[in-house]
């Protein structure tokens, strides 16, 4: 708990810890995903934010929460899309110049001199994961510090895996967000490395989806936070990359699934086509 009033002393072990456990195969695809699926980038962006008016600054994650407009509406995710050319592949480029944010990483010389697919993947995700920034939330680009990859997610439903590059975001308070962004949400990692704040989420699946899910309900892990009053819900591949993270810099594991209380919630068609809100969630968590 030390580490997270310590900014300085945290970035630096979020480095060494993906340089350990993150090495330049983390890069490709993960062996449990189709070769079919697209390829996506996504920001894992941290920064010291106040949560409350007369509180201490805190180190948090920071996430989007999905607009009505899109797929996925309403779900927690991480800043990024699919990797488009040639646009994306310029940028990569100007990223291995000097003073951007991909040549200031301690990593970035070896894995160029030693593994230099590998560098220009890596500039390739980062570039996605930039642009896609600056287009959600008009994310400053040359402000952020590029921390390091991390291990990449499978996201089944929409076929697609997920390359998460974490960044840390030093100055900028103020985002204007896309049409695909409801609002911008802040994390402690207090919060998150707190046992308590930890649940199971109970998907009821409807008949004509159960092909997507093989049965009528899914349980996924998830972790709830107290925003403006109201729950938000983490779950899905964003929690998988949150709670991977906690692992490697922490040493920190959610509860056992079973010991947890339930989340329960419906799963409509607009979760998946995109223009509606995706579920009626409960206010309160009951006991499974």
């Amino acid at each position: 708990m030390n580490l997270i009033e310590d900014p300085r002393s945290l970035r630096e072990r979020i480095t060494r810890a993906l340089s350990s456990g993150c090495g330049p195969e983390s890069l490709f695809r993960n062996a449990q995903c189709d070769t079919r699926e697209r390829i996506s980038s996504v920001l894992f962006l941290l920064g010291e934010h106040v949560p409350e008016s007369g509180s201490p600054r805190e180190v948090c994650i920071i996430l989007n929460k999905r607009s009505r407009k899109v797929r996925q509406s309403g779900d927690l995710c991480c800043p990024g899309g699919a990797v488009e050319t040639p646009f994306d592949k310029w940028l990569a480029r100007v990223l291995t110049l000097p003073g951007s944010p991909l040549s200031r990483w301690k990593g970035w010389s070896r894995l160029r001199h030693d593994r230099p697919e590998a560098a220009g993947f890596l500039s390739l995700l980062l570039a996605t994961g930039i642009r896609e920034g600056w287009e959600e939330m008009r994310l400053n680009p040359m402000a952020l510090r590029f921390l390091g990859p991390m291990h990449s997610q499978c996201l089944i439903l929409f076929r697609r895996v997920i390359h998460p590059m974490a960044v840390w975001v030093p100055h900028q308070r103020n985002f204007t967000l896309s049409w695909e962004v409801e609002k911008v949400v802040y994390i402690p990692l207090r919060e998150l490395l707190n046992p308590f704040n930890y649940a199971v989420h109970r998907r009821f699946i409807p008949p004509h989806l159960e092909w997507r899910f093989q049965g009528t309900e899914v349980d996924f892990p998830c972790f709830l936070h107290l925003c403006g009053g109201r729950p938000e819900m983490l779950w899905g591949a964003t929690y998988r990359i949150v709670t991977h993270f906690l692992e490697m810099v922490f040493g920190f594991v959610p509860p056992d699934p079973a010991r947890l209380p339930m989340v329960p919630a419906g799963l409509r068609d607009e979760y998946v086509n995109g223009n509606a809100c995706p579920m009626q969630n409960t206010e309160n968590a009951e006991k499974k």
